[in-house]
C-alpha cells in the first residue's frame, strides 16, 4: 500500500494515510480509461439537432413548369434539395446518442483513472474542509497552501453548500461527491483534491 501525507487547509501535514492498491495502485488501462470517456461525452449530448427535410420545408406546391420543352432541367418542386431554400437531404434529426458500459468496465475505468493520479502525484488528500460561510476566497487560499495549481477537482465526503457554493466561482475548479465521481471529471482535471473521508468511501465502495 502507497503511504500519502494528509495535508491540513493551511498545507501543514498532520497525518499520513495508506491507499489501497486495488484501488489506487493497479496498472492504469489506457484502453478502458478511453472508453468510458467517450461513453460519458455521448450520454451527455443532448441530441436535439434537426433539419427540414423536403416534405417539412413551405412551398413547393407545384410543378415549377413542365416537363418537357423549356430547355430546363426537369424539375418537380422548389424545395427538392438542389434549390435555395429547399429541403435538406440525409440531414441530421433528433436521436439518443447514450449507451451503457459493463459495471465492471466503469469500474476498471474509474480505479485506473485513480491510480494514474497517484502515479503522477497529482492527488491531494486533505484532512478536512469545513468554512464558516460562503466565501470563496477560503478556498482559493487553501488551493494556494496546497500548491494546487491549474484545473482542480475537489472531492468531498457529502454535501456541503458552502465549499460548493464557493469553490463555483474559482475557474477551472470543481467540487463533486463520492457518488457522482467519474472517469471524465478524475482525468479532466490536473488536480485531485479529496478529502480523507471520501478517499475511506471510495475504497470501501469499490474495493
Amino acid at each position: 500500500m502507497a503511504n500519502i501525507q494528509v495535508l491540513n487547509m493551511a498545507g501543514k501535514e498532520v497525518s499520513t494515510i495508506e491507499l489501497s492498491d486495488a484501488i489506487f495502485g493497479i496498472e492504469p488501462n489506457t484502453a478502458v480509461m478511453h472508453a468510458a470517456v467517450v461513453n460519458y461525452l455521448a450520454n451527455q449530448r443532448q441530441g436535439t439537432q434537426s433539419t427540414l427535410t423536403r416534405t417539412e420545408v413551405s412551398g413547393g406546391g407545384r410543378k415549377p413548369w413542365r416537363q418537357k420543352g423549356t430547355g430546363h432541367a426537369r424539375q418537380g418542386s422548389i424545395r427538392a434539395p438542389q434549390w435555395t431554400h429547399g429541403g435538406v437531404a440525409l440531414g441530421p434529426k433528433p436521436r439518443d446518442y447514450s449507451y451503457s458500459l459493463n459495471k465492471k468496465v466503469k469500474r476498471l475505468a474509474l480505479k485506473s483513472a485513480l491510480s494514474s493520479k497517484v502515479a503522477e502525484n497529482n492527488l491531494v488528500v486533505v484532512d478536512s474542509i469545513t468554512m464558516d460561510s460562503f466565501k470563496t476566497k477560503t478556498i482559493v487560499e487553501m488551493l494556494a497552501a496546497l500548491n494546487v495549481t491549474g484545473k482542480a477537482l475537489i472531492v468531498l465526503p457529502e454535501l456541503d453548500e458552502k465549499v460548493i457554493k464557493s469553490a463555483n466561482n474559482i475557474a477551472g475548479v470543481k467540487t463533486t461527491l463520492v457518488n457522482t465521481l467519474n472517469t471524465y471529471d478524475v482525468l479532466n482535471y490536473d488536480k485531485f483534491v479529496v478529502v480523507v473521508d471520501a478517499v475511506k468511501k471510495i475504497e470501501e465502495v469499490y474495493a
